[in-house]
């Protein structure tokens, strides 16, 4: 078992690049595998999440050969790939495995999706009834609801659906899906979710028709797409972490260059803003079909803020850092329509509203969110108190949040269980100490 140990007082000072947007690589593994070709995955994330999607389409019969720059993707068209000799482990990736099952269920074979104990918790049902509703067969723990899944690919047909939940995972497979299915496959949410699979789509020429809230895709073009060069934006939700880092300690100053600021992503951004960060976005341009920007944040004061289920599908991930952020903040600071953390790779409320009481924060635990009141002055951040040893609970995201909050603390403070980190962020601990020693 591995462990961090963050030694707090200096400044974060220096410029850094963070790791390939997770979001975006998954996708491009996919629709790079889906081509007619060659294809480049260039800056992709390394974490083992995107390693075992790209190892799935290997077992798939997809040719990649990997660097660690570059994948080089020999595409196999549309109707390619092949059955696996045995079933696919997803690891701890809750995208890779929703995304797979929506892709396989349209294919001529059967295959087995499996992943590590997190996965399967995780719901599937939300995937899986819709893709029935299309045809799929697709069997499972307790119906379908829970990993691992077996998928007997058959022939799908479009329907039209109305998704319950904001989800870009649930939105993604069953746009995969569509590719496969005969007709028309429509597809709304309550609120816009990430964008990456529709950008992806319209970079590689796939047809896909937006009006208002409304997708719409034609199944089984007749033509495919040919390969093309994907550079990946760096991931914000990891760049997230030094934001708020550089953002509530004393002195800082850091450049985080080539980030994607896709805007279904960057809430964290406008609610840091708010609460009176220092936050300027440099030198926009466009990768992939995704925007670009260097992020220059400078250490200020905070204060509490209100965030409601407006702004939850746009920081849905980065729910753990923020509650840092507020716990050093003036005031108090809620958190409201925020239920969905409760089935990420740990139960991000129950877990982080307890791992920053042990450092001394004040927060009430709500059904779908916190109040987390702030420590912090007028003009002044608070600190939180060393913890003897943080618990990351699995969690790769709740294990770098309690680091960036350790550097707060009057004292070392040691985080327990961080293997977890490499599923999105294998370089985190010497990104940081770059930062610390600049």
């Amino acid at each position: 078992m591995t462990s961090l140990t963050i030694t707090p007082g200096r400044p974060l000072t220096g410029t850094i690049t963070v790791p390939g947007d997770k979001s975006v690589t998954h996708r491009a593994i996919i629709l790079t595998a889906l081509a007619e070709g060659a294809s480049t995955v260039s800056r992709y994330c390394r974490g083992e999440d995107c390693l075992n999607t790209m190892r799935a389409f290997q077992a798939l019969g997809v040719r990649i050969d990997d660097t660690p720059d570059q994948l080089a993707v020999q595409g196999k068209g549309l109707w390619g790939l092949t059955e696996p000799n045995g079933p696919i482990d997803c690891g701890n990736s809750g995208t890779g495995i929703r995304l797979l099952t929506g892709l396989l269920a349209g294919q001529d074979f059967f295959t087995v999706l499996t992943g590590d104990a997190s996965i399967r918790r995780r719901p599937m049902g939300r995937v899986v009834k819709p893709l029935r509703d299309m045809g799929a067969v697709v069997a499972g723990r307790k119906g379908g609801e829970l990993a691992p899944l077996a998928i007997t690919g058959t022939r799908l047909h479009g329907i039209d659906y109305t998704s319950p939940v904001s989800s870009a995972q649930v939105k993604s497979s069953l746009l995969l899906a569509g590719l496969f299915a005969e007709g028309t496959t429509r597809f709304r949410e309550p609120r816009l979710s990430r964008d990456h699979t529709e950008r992806m789509f319209r970079f590689f020429g796939i047809p896909l028709e937006q009006t208002g809230g409304v997708l719409t895709l034609h199944g089984r073009p007749s033509v495919g797409w040919s390969g093309r060069a994907v550079v990946v934006p760096g991931d914000f939700s990891a760049a997230a972490f030094f934001l708020v880092g550089a953002t509530i300690v004393p002195g800082s100053d850091v450049m985080i260059r080539h980030v994607g600021i896709n805007p279904t992503r960057t809430g964290l951004i406008d609610v840091l803003t708010r609460m009176g960060a220092d936050i300027e976005i440099l030198n926009r341009r466009d990768e992939a079909g995704e925007p670009v920007a260097d992020l220059r944040v400078k250490s200020a004061p905070l204060n509490g803020v209100t965030i409601g289920p407006d702004l939850i599908p746009q920081t849905i991930d980065e729910f753990p850092v923020l509650c840092v952020a507020a716990a050093v903040a003036q005031g108090k600071t809620t958190i409201s329509g925020a239920e969905e953390l409760r089935v990420k790779e740990s139960d991000r409320i129950a877990t982080m509203g307890a791992e920053l009481r042990a450092m001394g924060a004040q927060i009430d635990e709500r059904p779908d969110g916190m109040v987390v009141h702030g420590s912090g002055r007028p003009g002044q951040n608070g600190r939180l108190q060393a913890a003897t040893t943080g618990r990351s609970h699995g969690d790769h995201r709740v294990a770098m949040s309690l680091a960036i909050g350790a550097l707060t603390a009057g004292a070392p403070t040691t985080v327990a269980d961080t293997e977890c980190v490499d599923t999105s962020f294998p370089g985190f601990k010497s990104v940081l100490g770059s930062l610390l020693t600049a």
